[in-house]
């Protein structure tokens, strides 16, 4: 249906229609500027939190649980998402608001064209009307002054008293003025027909041509929102399956969580190397007291034993802590941090053997880039010898020694890591014999507890190396005085008891005031290492001394304080 046939005489309402139309379009660009900026913000805000939430730590300090693994993988997914957000904001900003921008100024301009070449077809169409009524007009009143001359003239013609020069004065005025009527009446009838000529033109020609062009430009107003409607809902689904990609992948990292595997992670970063604490040997207090057949008891000890302490023991003490304490196991406990050492020595075993083991395969492998670099230096110097042109062979000898030199380093570095390494394998094989020699010689009950509930990293109290290696370094001397420790153990009230020990390591005890002491051996521990890496013990034969803090290793009891005093 055409509007130039249709609404030929609407113009003004065209003119309203058309506006409307175009602030329409405006306001569906203003709703997908909206909806974009929703999307921006959207991804925006995803990707704060993705960041948020990731972790800031080095790889090697990240954890390695598939439950962290796996929320780290719906992390990326959701950053990717995020992405994909932002994918549909700039294709709606660009292919939505931006086309509907342009497009409307465009029809502004389109529209207001149209609108001017309406308006001048009426503009001329009002000219052609005004000249036909101006000439109407004076038609009529060159008729009305003619019809006047004409009554004037048969008056005076019929009037006996006129005169013959007033009668044909009048006739003469009469001739004219019928004269100028005829004139007028022509003129009239030209315009009357030429302003028939232009209304047609305007109703039939023009205002249909105008008409149709606002016509077609509504239309295709029409047809763009219909386009962008569909780009607006394009953007969306043009995501759709990254983002379901991204969902799977939410989904997968869900089923890769496995808490078995955690457990064992947690097993393997936790894992000391250490054997459970063995029985706690019986301690005989009764060896110096005198048995007769009338006590009606029998000695727990054996005359062997007695005979092989080579002297009385300490008097006993009913309130000794050691018999009615329980020692915390090491392994419930806090671990405190330790300071870092080349030779990872403040770490229990088994993270030390591993930590050694990952330097090793870490420096293998720049040896190997070393050595690649090597090859490929005498490949060059091969080819600059064969081509001198090519360059001076000489100037690669520097790197050549520099490589050669960065190898050996790096073989030196390597060999003393796998010396340690081999220590700490060797010294977990040997204290798993002493476990199985020590289960075949004590059934005491266990359940062994620290009394702070944890076990130290500090390299004082770290056992390092068994003894049929390299011991582990032994502290300063004491005391440079000998007889500091003759006046310490010449007091009349000897140092009560405040835990005990058990011996890692043999210790000779060849300095003056050192105590000798076998692996295994359990020790009464009468006073803690003050800093300088010797701890002060006590035998059971009550012979007293130091011995170096990182030879044994120590339970101090709760109830220090009110331990029991050897006499």
């Amino acid at each position: 249906m055409s509007w130039g046939t249709e609404l030929w005489d609407q113009f003004d309402n065209l003119d309203k229609h058309t506006q409307w139309g175009i602030d329409f379009l405006e306001r569906y660009a203003k709703f997908v500027k909206e909806r974009l900026d929703i999307e921006q913000n959207y991804a925006k805000q995803l990707r704060n939190l993705v960041k948020k939430y990731c972790p800031k730590r080095s790889k090697d300090e990240e954890p390695r649980f598939t439950s962290c693994l796996s929320f780290y993988s719906v992390l990326n997914e959701l950053n990717d998402y995020a992405g994909q957000r932002e994918v549909v904001a700039e294709e709606m900003a660009h292919k939505v608001y931006g086309e509907l921008m342009r497009y409307s100024q465009d029809l502004k301009a389109e529209r207001k064209h149209h609108l001017q070449e309406g308006r001048k077809a009426q503009q001329y169409l009002d000219h052609c009307w005004k000249q036909m009524d101006n000439s109407k007009r004076k038609f009529e009143r060159e008729c009305k002054e003619a019809e006047k001359s004409q009554i004037t003239y048969d008056r005076l013609d019929n009037d006996i008293n006129a005169t013959k020069s007033e009668v044909e004065k009048a006739k003469a005025q009469f001739y004219l003025r019928t004269h100028m009527a005829d004139e007028s009446k022509n003129e009239y009838a030209a315009q009357l027909q030429n302003f028939n000529a232009e209304q047609w033109k305007h109703f039939n020609n023009a205002i249909p041509h105008i008409f149709k062009n606002l016509q077609d430009m509504d239309e295709r107003r029409t047809v763009k929102l219909g386009e962008t409607y569909r780009s607006f809902a394009e953007a969306e689904r043009r995501v759709i399956p990254i983002v379901s990609k991204c969902l799977e992948g939410m989904v997968s990292a869900a089923k890769a969580v496995d808490e078995r595997r955690d457990s064992s992670i947690v097993v393997e970063s936790f894992k000391s190397g250490f054997e459970p604490p063995g029985d706690f040997p019986f301690e005989d207090f009764s060896q110096n007291l005198s048995r007769t057949g009338s006590d009606g008891t029998i000695s727990n000890t054996p005359k062997g034993d007695r005979e092989r302490d080579g002297a009385p023991g300490p008097r006993p003490d009913p309130k000794h802590p050691m018999s009615r304490t329980k020692n915390k196991l090491w392994l419930f406990g806090k671990k405190p941090k330790a300071p870092s050492v080349e030779d990872f020595s403040h770490l229990p075993p088994e993270q030390r053997r591993k930590r050694l083991q990952q330097r090793i395969d870490e420096l293998s492998k720049e040896l190997q880039k070393e050595m690649d670099q090597r090859d490929a230096l005498n490949k060059m110097k091969d080819v600059y010898e064969k081509n001198p042109q090519m360059g001076d062979p000489s100037s690669l000898q520097p790197k050549i020694s520099e490589t050669i030199c960065n190898m050996e380093k790096l073989r030196s570095e390597i060999h003393k890591n796998e010396t340690w390494l081999s220590e700490v394998e060797g010294k977990q094989s040997s204290r798993g014999d002493r476990r199985h020699s020590a289960d075949n010689h004590h059934h005491t009950p266990q359940g062994r507890e620290s009394p702070e509930g944890s076990y130290t990293d500090d390299t004082s109290q770290e056992h390092h190396t068994p003894h049929h290696r390299s011991g582990p370094p032994q502290p300063g001397n004491p005391n440079p005085d000998p007889h500091e420790f003759d006046d310490e153990f010449d007091d009349d009230d000897p140092l009560p008891v405040i835990g005990h020990c058990k011996a890692l390591y043999s210790f000779d005890g060849q300095n003056e005031g050192t105590l000798v002491m076998a692996e295994d051996e359990v020790l009464y521990i009468i006073e803690e290492d003050k800093g300088d890496g010797w701890t002060r013990a006590r035998k059971q034969s009550g012979e007293e001394g130091y011995v170096p803090t990182s030879y044994v290793e120590i339970t101090l009891e709760k109830n220090s304080k009110g331990a029991v005093t050897y006499i």
